[in-house]
């Protein structure tokens, strides 16, 4: 009796393991929108974003997302053009805003339910980030889309994405971008550049890649949240992470 009791929790307990909710943030750069286009977001590219993220809802996954502001207004450009660099990357945030409010309505068109806060009031159009209401939402299976950065200059949206993992205690970051994951060399230039499977956060930091900027990488390296960086535009990409098949580079 005591064997078949031992069994039986056992099973619950694996049961138990299978069935729970992973917690993931998703990163996607403002120039993913874009789509062919110079500038702007095309619809079309938010929709196929928006079928890959719904793949990874159906899966059970707890999703944040968090969008770059590239394809409207980045503010560190503007700053170079002599624009106030506060007043710059304020205009960055209101373009994360735009970004976050398109994904959301194309994910509600596809039965996925949404919320976004934004972390510059503007009660109209977003919640304010709110870090329990953050988990609430998260809890009852809605996505949510984190606007405005941080809401403070200086920071970027991979350091917003970076700072809200660690907030909400999620697993691991995806940063979902035009290329496959961290190569050795330019593939663009180099035909024979080979993807980095596997990088630590020092690496990337000693030899300041251009993958996230570095108050990111040691925010992550300091709480210890993985970052996977891989291809939005490859079918199944954000499910093959987490999988751990197909291409991309683990940054830990």
């Amino acid at each position: 009796m005591n064997f078949q009791n031992s069994i039986l929790n056992l099973l619950l307990l694996i049961l138990l393991v299978y069935n729970m909710i992973k917690r993931i943030l998703l990163k996607i750069s403002g120039e993913s929108l874009m789509g062919s286009s110079n500038y702007g977001i095309d619809v079309s590219t938010i929709n196929q974003i928006s079928n890959e993220i719904k793949n990874v809802y159906k899966k059970k996954y707890q999703i944040c997302l968090i969008i770059g502001g590239g394809n409207i207004f980045r503010g560190i450009k503007g700053s170079s053009e002599g624009i106030d660099r506060s007043t710059s990357d304020y205009m960055g945030m209101l373009a994360t805003v735009m970004n976050a409010l398109s994904l959301q309505s194309s994910l509600e068109k596809i039965n996925v339910p949404t919320r976004v806060q934004s972390a510059i009031t503007m009660s109209q159009i977003a919640e304010p980030y709110i870090r329990r209401r953050a988990i609430r939402h998260l809890e009852r299976n809605r996505i949510v889309i984190f606007a405005a950065g941080t809401g403070n200059p200086f920071f970027s949206t991979d350091t917003a994405a970076t700072l809200r993992a660690s907030e909400l205690d999620c697993e691991l970051i995806i940063k979902a971008t035009k290329v496959n994951g961290i190569y050795n060399k330019d593939p663009i230039k180099f035909k024979g550049a080979k993807l980095i499977k596997n990088i630590s956060y020092n690496e990337v930091i000693n030899k300041s890649l251009h993958v996230m900027d570095l108050t990111a990488i040691s925010l992550a390296k300091e709480t210890k949240i993985p970052i996977f960086i891989t291809n939005i535009f490859k079918k199944d990409s954000l499910i093959n992470v987490l999988n751990r098949k197909g291409s991309y580079s683990k940054i830990s």
